[in-house]
């Protein structure tokens, strides 16, 4: 669902005494936040009203954004996209998180065993983001994308991450974030969850059955830090069509196993109730 932003009264770039932001460094993010949600881009008018920005603002902060190539314009088409430097600076995001060159050996062994995209992700802000990916070479692929964000409850990754979390930790997610009705599969209610999350500890993956976007389904498992904490979580997604019931039981295993493998690389200890 679409949301538009609010509009202030007053559009300056003083600083917003409510929370000490400068606006104009606020609605630039917020612009390069809007241009990152679809690929297609957007022409100026349709970016001021997405953002609840006045054209003449808008166009005023994306000249600034396009002079140090945050954003580009495409002149056929007179839309604005993301440009190569917020690519280069967020992929600094990635190289951060040390493990993910060392994991795309695994996805690619996952991938090549399931013929599905394999994925690798982490909790941010307590929402998942996928940080790199291996690709099915099928025609139909992963309908998400590196650098996609979904609600924790609302995904494979995300339950599984969940499902090594205290019951008290989970409700203070749920009552910050909500449960969204992503789809008509979407779990919404706490109890349904916490039933679900104690069938992900009992078989050790977690699976997303349509319920953050119709036709996909991911089978996900935890990789462990060194203090067994949860550091990422390992995914492979596809279509329904191909991510059969029959297959799943298969798939969770796989994915299971090549997250033991990866957490063992990388010098993670798995909890006790999980030793390899």
């Amino acid at each position: 669902m679409i949301r538009r932003k609010a509009t202030s009264a007053k559009e300056t770039d003083e600083p917003d005494v409510r929370d000490g932001g400068v606006q104009s460094v606020d609605r630039a993010l917020s612009i390069l936040e809007t241009l990152a949600e679809d690929d297609e881009g957007y022409r100026l008018s349709d970016l001021a009203v997405r953002t609840g920005l006045s054209t003449s603002t808008a166009h005023r902060l994306l000249a600034t954004l396009e002079k140090r190539r945050f954003v580009q314009f495409d002149r056929s088409e007179s839309k604005w996209h993301i440009g190569a430097h917020s690519f280069s600076v967020g992929a600094t995001f990635a190289r951060r998180r040390n493990f993910a060159a060392q994991a795309l050996p695994y996805l690619r062994k996952l991938r090549d065993q399931t013929r599905e995209t394999a994925n690798l992700a982490v909790v941010d802000d307590e929402s998942i983001i996928v940080l790199i990916r291996a690709e099915s070479r099928e025609i139909m692929r992963s309908l998400t994308k590196v650098g996609g964000r979904v609600a924790m409850v609302a995904s494979g990754v995300g339950k599984a991450v969940l499902a090594t979390y205290a019951d008290a930790d989970v409700n203070a997610i749920i009552r910050h974030h909500g449960m969204p009705r992503l789809t008509e599969k979407s779990i919404v209610r706490p109890s349904d969850l916490f039933r679900e999350l104690e069938n992900v500890r009992k078989q050790g993956y977690a699976v997303d059955d349509e319920e953050a976007c119709m036709g996909l389904r991911c089978i996900a498992a935890v990789v462990y830090s060194d203090c067994s904490e949860p550091l990422a979580a390992i995914s492979v997604s596809g279509m329904t069509s191909r991510v059969t019931d029959g297959r799943l039981p298969l798939l969770g295993r796989l994915v299971r196993d090549v997250a033991t493998e990866l957490t063992l690389a990388l010098g993670g200890v798995l909890p006790a109730t999980k030793t390899a």
